[in-house]
């Protein structure tokens, strides 16, 4: 954990008055996985695309399960403010455990099951978005790196199982 708490700091050390109001923005937009369940809500509505959302909320709800619902409270580790209180946070105390990052978990399980559901033109800036609020989650210093890469492994594990879950369901009578 030194290290991880030392690579917090060193970014807290890149700070900018922009930034401080750059990351919690970006980080606003994975609050409840709220932009993806959007994305999920607009692909359904549109015949073209409502497999792909079909697949995207099924691997959503995985997701939900397996990162929140399961590992969470197993890991029960705490967040990176608890160990270095001196760090003046930018948004609201989160009040769950840290690993995995839930916003990550959410933003790569929306990149992975639109991968996986061949979305070509979402997959790649869904990509760039989730990065984004990976990295806003280090910055605001409520997560440490493992739980960041923990969480990019559940999205990525829940949107292959979300493609395969939604597969069965859309094959069945």
């Amino acid at each position: 954990m030194g290290m991880e708490l030392s690579f917090l700091d060193w970014i807290q050390s890149l700070r900018t008055p922009f930034g401080d109001v750059f990351w919690p923005l970006v980080t606003r937009l994975g609050n409840k996985g709220m932009v993806w369940i959007l994305m999920a809500a607009v692909l359904l509505l549109i015949p073209k695309t409502r497999k792909s959302g079909i697949i995207l909320a099924v691997a959503l709800c995985v997701d939900l399960i397996l990162c929140n619902g399961i590992m969470k409270p197993v890991f029960a580790r705490s967040r990176p403010f608890h160990v270095n209180a001196a760090v003046s946070l930018l948004i609201r105390m989160p009040a769950d455990f840290s690993f995995p990052s839930g916003h990550t978990a959410a933003s790569f399980t929306a990149v992975a099951a639109l991968y996986f559901a061949g979305e070509r033109k979402l997959w790649k800036p869904a990509l760039v978005l989730a990065a984004l609020i990976a990295f806003s989650r280090l910055y605001l210093y409520v997560h440490y790196p493992t739980d960041i890469l923990g969480g990019m492994a559940v999205g990525i594990i829940a949107g292959y199982l979300g493609c395969r879950i939604a597969g069965m369901l859309m094959r069945r009578p």
